[in-house]
């Protein structure tokens, strides 16, 4: 397998008159991966995205696509699928029209009915696209995208509008693309997703990366938490806590395993039920909330 990356962007910029979008960002992406570019408002996510898809120029800075210009479509465009958050689809066409027509218009070979069926379209192939709900169309938006099977997809707010049966049906078909070698690029507001599915995160903030790394580097940078409630009159706990109303206490660690045995151990030496006891890792959602306090 190459490792040449898929995604090589050096100090880009952007800038709109006097408002910089996108500031000195660099970061690459690997043959392979699943990688995930989340940001606050107004990061300049969408910006980065718009320039590596080949849809808006730089200020300045390098980037290259499937060892490309992302500016080169003749090599790169028949190569990569997308998918929008909003496609603007001909109202008029039916589903097989739109996906045979995008296969046309990107230059890739595929069977139109296998997609179709692959997104649980058959029953509406020859719907037209202004008679399909919004879930359906969030499913062609999918299968116009990996149609062909396209080396680079990137897909944008995917499961926007998919009951769970179809968002599970959707990564089950990411999977598979993954595993006949494609590369994914996303974006979601759920960061549930991006948690559980990216290979690695760039997290942006302001026009450049706030962080960079897998899931658990980018949550090893906050404390877990443990919480739980003593009964009135309990001595106090042997950790440094937080004490809420009610005897609730929290406990912000860096250490998770060894402190919540130095609890356990003194809970059951004292004869004491930690009501409503609860321990975890810091989640993604903790790191986006953090950024506006993190002076960095």
């Amino acid at each position: 397998m190459s490792t040449t990356p898929v995604i090589d962007v050096h100090q880009l910029n952007l800038a709109y008159r006097d408002f910089h979008a996108v500031k000195d960002l660099s970061f690459q992406v690997g043959r392979g991966e699943l990688y995930a570019l989340l940001g606050t408002n107004g990061a300049g996510k969408t910006s980065t995205l718009e320039i590596i898809e080949g849809h808006r120029r730089a200020t300045s800075g390098t980037v290259s696509v499937l060892g490309h210009s992302p500016d080169d479509r003749r090599a790169v465009r028949s190569r990569m699928g997308i998918m929008l958050q909003e496609s603007g689809f001909s109202p008029d066409l039916t589903v097989t029209e739109t996906v045979g027509l995008i296969g046309r218009l990107t230059r890739r070979s595929d069977d139109v009915g296998r997609v179709i069926d692959m997104v649980d379209l058959k029953r509406k192939a020859d719907t037209r696209v202004s008679q399909l709900s919004g879930g359906e169309k969030r499913r062609l938006d999918f299968a116009t995208a990996v149609y062909g099977g396209p080396e680079l997809i990137f897909l944008d707010e995917p499961t926007t509008g998919l009951d769970i049966q179809s968002r599970d049906d959707l990564w089950t078909a990411v999977d598979r693309l993954r595993e006949d070698g494609s590369t994914i690029v996303l974006t979601t507001h759920y960061l549930e997703e991006a948690q559980q599915r990216a290979d690695r995160i760039g997290l942006m903030h302001r026009g450049s990366f706030h962080r960079e790394g897998t899931v658990a580097e980018l949550t090893q940078t906050l404390p877990a938490v443990i919480g739980f409630r003593l009964p009135e009159g309990a001595p106090a706990p042997p950790i440094p806590t937080a004490s809420q109303a009610g005897g609730a206490f929290t406990v912000e660690t860096f250490q998770l395993q060894s402190d919540l045995r130095v609890l356990l151990d003194w809970a059951h030496g004292h004869g004491l039920d930690l009501a409503e006891l609860h321990a975890g890792p810091t989640s993604l959602d903790d790191v986006f909330r953090a950024i506006g306090a993190d002076p960095a």
